[in-house]
């Protein structure tokens, strides 16, 4: 099978929409002093501000799902892309905090339900030979978003903009998600979507399209997979026999929150900044931790099916705890300022290396077929709600001392790396019906 032009068109967009995620979730870091100054913000206010568009994620991507099944995943994309583009434009010409906050809100809609619609979009276009890698360059496409929004944030603190500078960082992410809108009218509807429509023979032409060396088989394959899930739609998840399952995505989406990663990609600028660095230089600073976060991605993406899921997490455990508690030493005695973008450069890495590849694949394959789709509900929005929760409370925590998240964090490691050596099964070229039997799943 050979990687054609079309099938390759439809993954960059899906993928896209992955790039806009990362963007709108980290730009707001550069914004947060000027938000404080420009609304008169309190610690907690300035929570709300960040954490409001991640209420609106955990709405969007607990609801995209069914509107994905309804409308499509192309058409339902082009929904969240004009999303993204109405929040930046809404937010860069906000006139006051409550206009700024249901802008924030609707971005939040929308990167929840790219998050949900990219990926399935692009596993249902892919063919199988292609299907992991397609799919990951989505996650890719998220940390490639976060260093852009770093790098942006950085480039426009050089243009002296003065007061007006956080509306151009938080408006600058309307290009893309313009391009991202324009560029999904020119891909096909999914092969599988197509076939819960009884479109057979558009789902045929797509999979034509896509270069399946076999399409008849794939289609055939499609329609009984489509039929086994329909048989079994009702299968309740929350039954004693699930309840392995069930404990394993909800702790590592919590864990994956817990060490601490979004509070410190959302409030970087602020970490340096009271480390003692100029607002230009943590800008800079940023965009380093925001490579280092591409590099360790990528490198996690080529190891993760050699070294394993589970030593993949307690090598993370390990290197973050270390780096957790390195910066909680330097807030806590003041000294050692100089160690401090190294620390955070580590903890970036180990956190990529790790929980940042291992999450979604993980939780994709502790669930048998008949309840995997809302297996994964249940752990992304066990990652979605505790991201809200610490980006609401960080402010507050750190006025009060800025090395105490830093020690929370670290000793939710420690607990991470025990929970996950003694509960947590190997799911390494394990196949989804042998890892039925190993969780003990009738």
């Amino acid at each position: 099978m050979r990687f054609n032009y079309y099938l390759a068109k439809g993954t960059l967009v899906g993928a896209l929409g992955g790039l806009l995620f990362g963007f709108d979730t980290a730009v707001i870091s550069g914004t947060t002093q000027q938000l404080t100054d420009t609304f008169h913000l309190t610690p907690f206010s300035l929570g709300i501000t960040v954490s409001i568009a991640l209420w609106g994620t955990v709405i969007g991507a607990m609801t995209s799902g069914e509107l994905g099944q309804k409308i499509g995943g192309r058409e339902a994309l082009r929904i969240m892309a004009f999303l993204y583009v109405i929040s930046s434009l809404g937010c860069a010409f906000s006139w006051n905090w409550s206009v700024l906050l249901f802008f924030r809100f609707i971005g939040g809609l929308g990167i929840g339900g790219s998050s949900v619609l990219g990926p399935v979009y692009i596993a249902e276009l892919a063919p199988a030979k292609w299907r992991g890698r397609l799919v990951g360059l989505f996650q890719i496409n998220v940390v490639i978003g976060i260093l852009l929004a770093y790098a942006s944030n950085y480039f426009i603190a050089r243009m002296n903009l003065g007061a007006a500078e956080w509306r151009w960082e938080l408006g600058v992410a309307a290009a893309p998600a313009v391009l991202f809108l324009i560029m999904l009218f020119g891909i096909p509807r999914s092969s599988r979507w197509l076939v819960t429509q009884n479109r057979i023979d558009d789902a045929r032409e797509v999979l034509k399209l896509m270069g399946s060396p076999n399409s008849e088989a794939e289609l055939k394959e499609i329609v009984d997979s489509i039929h086994l899930e329909r048989s079994s739609r009702n299968e309740p998840l929350f039954q004693r026999k699930y309840r392995l399952p069930i404990f394993l995505a909800v702790t590592i989406g919590l864990f994956n929150q817990l060490s601490g990663i979004n509070a410190v990609l959302y409030y970087l600028p602020s970490i340096f900044r009271f480390g003692g660095f100029s607002d230009l230089s943590s800008a800079k600073q940023s965009v380093i931790v925001g490579v280092m976060n591409l590099m360790a991605t990528m490198i996690a993406m080529t190891v993760i099916d050699r070294l394993g899921r589970k030593t993949l997490l307690l090598i993370g455990s390990v290197g973050t705890t270390a780096s957790l508690a390195g910066v909680a030493a330097v807030f806590y005695t003041q000294h050692g300022q100089q160690y401090l973008m190294w620390l955070l450069v580590g903890f970036i890495g180990f956190f990529s290396f790790s929980q940042g590849a291992v999450i979604w694949v993980y939780i994709s394959e502790v669930f048998p077929t008949k309840v995997r789709s809302k297996g994964q509900s249940l752990g992304s929005s066990s990652h979605w709600v505790m991201n809200a929760l610490i980006a609401l409370v960080f402010p507050y925590v750190a006025k009060i001392s800025f090395a105490a998240p830093f020690v929370f964090f670290a000793a939710m490691m420690v607990l991470q790396f025990v929970v996950v050596l003694f509960a947590y099964p190997e799911t390494k070229g394990i196949t989804l019906e042998q890892m039925q039997k190993k969780l003990g799943i009738e």
